[in-house]
């Protein structure tokens, strides 16, 4: 398979670290980003980059030559004028096979491909997005999808601030079909992928997949970013975040454990995050905990609340969540209510289930894209079922004296530990684990 660097940018933020070279060799822990980019690559089975650049492409040019190409066929090409992130690709599509990645030059990714892969063949995709989850979607490129998890808008920034969306942040790591683009290679240049390309592809019908995913995939664009990856690289984090390393979750309940209980919430302007959520949050991300929220959701059954409603609660949420700089990793809902006799009800809705807690479909989805650790991972939730749930998956659990506080005595079941509310519980988890 092939991939596509995009090494054009000077680096003109970067300058203080480069010592007049281009971007991409830029010292990363004693390893230029290049080369990094080329080694994760390379150790995927693919065996074509063709790298793209418009700045020193005679220093690149030499150092991939110093190593050999790095054992792989590396083609760099001199795009002249700066063509914007898609121009760049479109001008040199006849010399790109069917089916390429591109990876922009100032992140270092350590991803595993091969799942985003088979999900762009599975869905028969003209394109696939890598999008992931971060700590300031305020100031991100954020992409949003249908519930069929394909592409239907792009969010760039800067966005006024009373909006809210999910947290579904653009990574720069895309696997196109080279004959879908086709059709834009005349678009106006300079072109960007997502402020660009990427709408005219959608209002063209073009089938753009999102592929969610927490793998390390971060800019390196600035001084303090750059610092912060080596720090990732010394302590392991980049390592852990593997799709292959066990990861420690937490999962989280969501009404009366992230936000205030309100009976049967189904309205996005009630929703109100507890005190110190956010950043209890975002303690947990900085500990590199997975947070995964767990939830039953009745009010779908019950007809009271549409999809579309749920879904602006949960970008309000995680909107709320990001302005403390907290994220979660996934939302995991259940939909249904095994009681009928409600008006306005869906039929179809109204059933018994397994992913309806205590049972513990949710976490087995859970599992299907992350290897949990279960005896270091915790369920944090308000209620006797958070608990029971929590038993029978072999989690740690907390009991929240905030929501119902476990007065709702639908099982009787002891919490290995009880907290004032969420920051208590973290404290916890954090400090004594």
């Amino acid at each position: 398979m092939q991939a596509v660097i995009l090494a054009g940018g000077k680096g003109t933020r970067l300058q203080s670290r480069l010592g007049g070279l281009p971007k991409p060799l830029v010292d990363v822990d004693g390893t230029p980003l290049l080369q990094r980019q080329i080694e994760c690559l390379r150790t995927q089975q693919i065996t074509d980059v063709v790298v793209l650049v418009s700045y020193r492409a005679d220093a690149i040019r030499a150092f991939c030559a110093a190593h050999d190409n790095f054992g792989i066929k590396v083609t760099i090409i001199d795009e002249g004028e700066p063509l914007g992130t898609a121009g760049a690709v479109l001008a040199v599509l006849d010399q790109l096979q069917e089916k390429f990645l591109v990876i922009y030059g100032d992140l270092l990714v350590d991803a595993d491909f091969a799942p985003m892969i088979a999900a762009h063949k599975q869905n028969k995709a003209d394109g696939t997005l890598f999008l992931h989850p971060n700590d300031h979607p305020f100031d991100s490129d954020l992409v949003e999808l249908d519930s069929g998890g394909r592409v239907i808008r792009f969010l760039p920034y800067p966005r006024p601030p009373e909006e809210f969306h999910r947290n579904l942040v653009n990574a720069a790591v895309y696997l196109l079909e080279r004959d879908a683009l086709r059709d834009f290679v005349d678009i106006q240049k300079p072109s960007d992928f997502g402020k660009n390309l990427f709408a005219e592809m959608i209002r063209a019908g073009k089938r753009l997949l999102g592929y969610v995913s927490f793998e390390y995939i971060k800019d390196i664009g600035t001084p303090d970013r750059l610092d912060k990856a080596v720090r990732d690289l010394r302590s392991g984090r980049v390592e852990r975040g593997r799709l292959s390393s066990l990861q420690q979750v937490v999962f989280l309940d969501r009404d009366g454990t992230l936000n205030e209980e309100v009976d049967h919430l189904h309205d996005h302007r009630l929703l109100s995050l507890l005190p110190g959520a956010g950043a209890a949050i975002r303690r947990l991300n900085e500990a590199q905990y997975r947070c995964i929220v767990i939830t039953n959701q009745p009010v779908l059954a019950r007809g009271e609340c549409s999809l579309h409603e749920m879904d602006l609660i949960h970008a309000k949420l995680e909107s709320d969540l990001g302005r403390d700089r907290a994220f979660l990793d996934r939302i995991f809902m259940c939909p249904h209510h095994p009681d009928s006799g409600f008006a306005g009800e869906i039929p179809e809705l109204k059933r018994a289930c397994n992913c309806r807690k205590p049972e513990l479909g949710l976490i087995e989805d859970a599992e299907k894209i992350m290897r949990i650790d279960r005896k270091n991972s915790w369920f944090v939730g308000d209620s006797t079922t958070d608990i029971e749930t929590a038993r029978r998956a072999g989690l740690r659990s907390i009991l929240l004296r905030t929501g119902k506080g476990g007065m709702d005595g639908k099982f009787d079941v002891r919490a290995d530990f009880t907290a004032e509310g969420l920051p208590q519980a973290v404290d916890i988890i954090v400090s004594n684990f």
